[in-house]
């Protein structure tokens, strides 16, 4: 081979080596190696609840009577298709005590709009469930309220009935978060993910008849008056995959609610 095609190829092969030392990975810095060993050992995760309640509101939103819910959600579809609802309200009685973490419970009512149209309506009285096509039979809206309940378990948490186990430390949207699993009376699991900063519930998980679900909380707000810290914005995933997000935009705490608001008769 001429000197030339030599020098040539050498060339080449220099920066081929160059090339592939460029693309390598950097070093992980020390803070990202070290984020999710844990962080205050001795930190146990009945404390780590009591901290989350602070954070939360304290007493307001411990033990709240009634919360109703503003905002607007988007729906992402099976076949790539996304909805998007301009409307969006969830009206809440809650209940007094809570043996199951995922069973319906206190009183519940979700609407959706649609291009003005009511796209979505699930309600439960304290004892039935209903769709827009009115009550709905026991076994399908067990299985129907199994994917909507589970977060309010945390303000039981501290409960002499409940069992409370930390969990090794993760991270959700880059934040360091304490993982706490709650226990419930009926030996159901719930998974609390909770800012190691400032104690926000940044993820909770749970398994339901659809496989294992999570919501992602953010964009906390607060009003004028009211010590409530409400998450602006919630992502919903089932088996890894975003299904929806809601988007709470104004919330108002403990006015009065009418049973009948709950129950549902036929189409709106």
């Amino acid at each position: 081979m001429r000197p030339a095609l030599i020098a040539l190829s050498l060339s080449a092969l220099a920066g081929c080596a160059s090339a592939l030392h460029l693309s390598a990975p950097p070093p992980p810095r020390p803070e990202t190696a070290l984020a999710t060993l844990p962080t205050a050992p001795e930190l146990g995760a009945a404390a780590i609840i009591a901290r989350a309640h602070a954070a939360a509101g304290g007493e307001a939103w411990v033990n709240p009577r009634t919360l109703h819910l503003t905002g607007e959600a988007v729906f992402y579809q099976a076949d790539g298709a996304v909805e998007r609802h301009e409307r969006y309200e969830m009206w809440r009685v809650y209940p007094e005590t809570k043996g199951d973490a995922h069973a319906a419970d206190g009183m519940v009512r979700i609407q959706s709009w649609r291009d003005g149209e009511t796209a979505i309506l699930l309600a439960f009285d304290g004892e039935r469930s209903y769709t827009a096509n009115g009550p709905q039979p026991p076994s399908e809206a067990d299985r129907q309220w199994s994917e909507n309940f589970g977060f309010g378990v945390i303000r039981f948490a501290l409960g002499e009935d409940y069992a409370l186990t930390r969990l090794p430390d993760d991270l959700v949207d880059g934040r360091p978060v304490f993982v706490v699993d709650v226990i419930d009376p009926a030996g159901g699991h719930t998974q609390f993910a909770i800012a190691q900063d400032n104690f926000q519930v940044l993820r909770v998980g749970f398994s339901t008849p659809r496989g294992w679900h999570e919501r992602i909380y953010s964009d906390f707000y607060t009003l004028p008056g009211s010590p409530w810290v409400q998450p602006g914005r919630i992502r919903l995933l089932y088996n890894g995959v975003k299904q929806n997000e809601l988007f709470w935009r104004s919330f108002t705490l403990n006015e009065e609610m009418a049973v009948s608001l709950f129950q549902i008769q036929g189409p709106p």
